[in-house]
């Protein structure tokens, strides 16, 4: 069987309203493309019916799979769709798409160059913020402050939704990964520097969402625990190479 190139996973907590208009520009997009490709929707815990809709639209396009993850937090439910996808770069996009799919090429390696992992970002050199409000941006910028401090200088953006990771990569860090919440992202690429991985930041156009589930205060606290239990867990050995 021939291995899709390319792997897109969409965690999808309560995304009935959104994840319709997301997958048509998604399958849209695809078409244009020359390569294989696989959509994987991981439904998370949800009270609506973003589960049905999954389903219906899988019924339409053979490349779509719909997984179920019964844990709850989008880091279980990417780390889900990464450890299942075949795709030989698997690419994790929110379902909002603040990040418009037409940015994906971006991330993929050009023929002969090599990629370990590529993240957005909306703070590299040619990044474009969309509508975004003025505290929203600061706020971002206080929260990457003490990553950069804490845990991962010299990234600018770790906590875009728009991420993608070399086949062999993922499986390695994704198979690491503890935390199940929003913080999954600082675990990874922590994880990824602890291994030797290369991470690229890629400038991207990005539009602000207002109905961002993100909880300023709340999660900028479990964002400075988790900080907290990676360093633990990199003390315990639980990040090293095998032998």
């Amino acid at each position: 069987m021939t291995l899709p190139h390319l792997s897109i996973v969409i965690p999808a907590h309560n995304e009935a309203r959104r994840l319709p208009g997301t997958l048509e520009q998604v399958f849209a997009f695809l078409k244009q493309q020359d390569y294989a490709c696989e959509v994987i929707v991981v439904e998370n815990g949800s009270s609506d019916r973003t589960y049905e809709i999954a389903l219906r639209y899988a019924e339409a396009h053979p490349s779509l799979r719909v997984l179920q993850e019964t844990f709850p937090g989008k880091g279980q439910a990417v780390r889900r769709g990464m450890l299942e996808a075949r795709g030989r770069y698997r690419f994790m996009c929110d379902a909002d798409l603040s990040m418009p799919i037409t940015e994906l090429p971006k991330f993929l390696p050009a023929p002969g160059e090599s990629l370990d992992i590529a993240i957005a970002s909306r703070e590299a050199p040619g990044a474009v913020r969309h509508n975004e409000p003025q505290y929203r941006h600061l706020g971002g910028r206080l929260i990457n402050l003490a990553i950069r401090t804490l845990i991962l200088p010299g990234l600018n953006d770790t906590q875009c939704g728009f991420k993608c990771f070399r086949d062999e990569v993922a499986d390695d860090i994704f198979s690491r990964q503890t935390i199940p919440g929003w913080s999954f992202d600082i675990e990874l690429l922590y994880i990824a520097r602890q291994r030797g991985y290369r991470i690229a930041e890629i400038p991207i156009q990005w539009y602000f969402d207002p109905d961002t589930k993100l909880r300023a205060v709340k999660d900028a606290l479990l964002l400075l625990r988790d900080i907290f239990l990676i360093h633990r867990n990199a003390l315990r050995g639980i990040y090293a190479k095998k032998d």
